[in-house]
């Protein structure tokens, strides 16, 4: 990504505020060359007003959120997938083993009763015993082989229902791994697509309507942070859980690294690629999506928030953050932002979950310290919803 898109990308974002307030904002028709009449130029299209161009980027980041989102909850799955089929993969290996033991004891046992030394012929030594006793031991060992015979066929029946059964799953987990794969390609081509789409659309913005948008998304973050800080809901100062200082600390180490989407680490990271990463440095796994982590991990109120709890946004939980604390997160804001501390009400709030709920909070706390300009930079993350 160029420089002049990630400046773009860094300024263009004050979708729900811009709409009411940009009135004249918009892209300039073009002008006519020096020394020439505009009397014999070609009619030109009408200049775009700020609400069409605004409505035109909220589609674009909310199409791209969501081709995100989808390329991310895909990846899981097919790495859950690829898991199963190697499992199973493994399985039918130890079956068809299975299956070829029985077959070579079933071969013996057949051998063995066409050269006279199954029970067959203990049978007839039976038939020809001197006394009783004897019959009764020939007995035993008639009743001892036929036994044995009788399991071997049995496990040759299972272990040939088992090793085809086991190879019907394979091919489907295969299959589904492959389509899943597709799917995944898919999706991370309609990411870019529209990545691509907003940055053309922002490239066409002069230097004033960029800073205009900058002004208004700051101006709109700072009365957002000041209602919830009046509204109390943030009152109180707590300190986070053994696990939860340390995904803090893995967060806050992260800070200025560039926000890549789909990415894990080590050098760069989406919004949920930093919670997930950093909860795992903590030594507990928690969901790979904003999403997953929303819809899995128990919910905690905007009260009780400690440091390392995660904020999730938008109605459809499709932007996540950590909370550092007094008001403020750790987040990797959106392509062409890097991983920076915010405001918590940067975003519209839709809740906060805990993935330690049962850890009680440390006994002394100090928070980590800050980078300098661990602040400077965009704030907000891609709306889920059209307003």
């Amino acid at each position: 990504m160029s420089a002049r898109v990630r400046s773009v990308c860094a300024v263009a974002v004050a979708v729900t505020l811009a709409t009411a307030v940009v009135g004249p904002l918009a892209v300039a028709a073009p002008q006519p060359p020096p020394g020439e009449s505009s009397a014999v130029q070609p009619a030109q299209p009408p200049e775009t007003s700020a609400p069409v161009l605004l409505a035109q980027l909220q589609t674009l980041y909310r199409q791209t959120e969501e081709a995100t989102e989808a390329y991310k909850t895909t990846d899981v799955e097919l790495k859950r997938r690829e898991a199963e089929e190697h499992r199973l993969a493994a399985s039918l290996s130890k079956a068809r083993t299975a299956l070829d033991r029985s077959r070579r004891d079933a071969g013996r046992l057949a051998r063995e009763q066409y050269q006279g030394r199954s029970e067959l012929s203990t049978y007839v030594r039976l038939l020809l015993a001197r006394d009783p006793q004897s019959a009764l031991d020939q007995r035993h060992v008639l009743d001892r082989a036929a036994r044995e015979r009788q399991a071997a066929m049995a496990r040759l029946a299972r272990g040939e229902q088992q090793a085809a059964g086991l190879a019907r799953a394979s091919r489907r987990a295969l299959d589904e791994q492959l389509a899943l794969a597709r799917r995944q390609q898919q999706a991370k081509d309609d990411v870019e697509l529209r990545l691509k789409e907003v940055e053309k659309l922002l490239a066409g913005l002069s230097p004033e309507q960029l800073a205009e948008l900058t002004r208004l998304e700051r101006l709109g973050t700072d009365r957002a942070q000041q209602d919830l800080l009046a509204s109390g809901a943030l009152s109180g100062t707590r300190a986070p859980s053994f696990e939860g200082d340390r995904a803090l600390a893995y967060a806050v180490e992260q800070i200025g690294k560039p926000y890549v989407w789909g990415a894990e680490g080590p050098e760069s990271y989406d919004c949920s690629g930093l919670t997930s990463q950093a909860w795992a440095h903590a030594g507990r796994e928690i969901p790979r999506t904003s999403q997953e982590q929303w819809a899995e991990l128990p919910r905690v109120p905007l009260t009780s928030l400690r440091p390392g709890d995660l904020v999730v946004y938008f109605p459809t939980a499709t932007h996540v953050a950590m909370y550092l604390g007094d008001g403020l997160v750790v987040q990797a804001p959106r392509p062409g932002a890097r991983v920076k501390v915010s405001p918590i009400a940067a975003n519209p709030l839709l809740g906060a979950v805990r993935p330690d709920p049962a850890a009680g909070p440390m006994a002394s706390y100090h928070p980590p310290k800050l980078p300098e300009g661990a602040t400077e930079g965009v704030d907000t993350g891609y709306s889920g919803e059209s307003d």
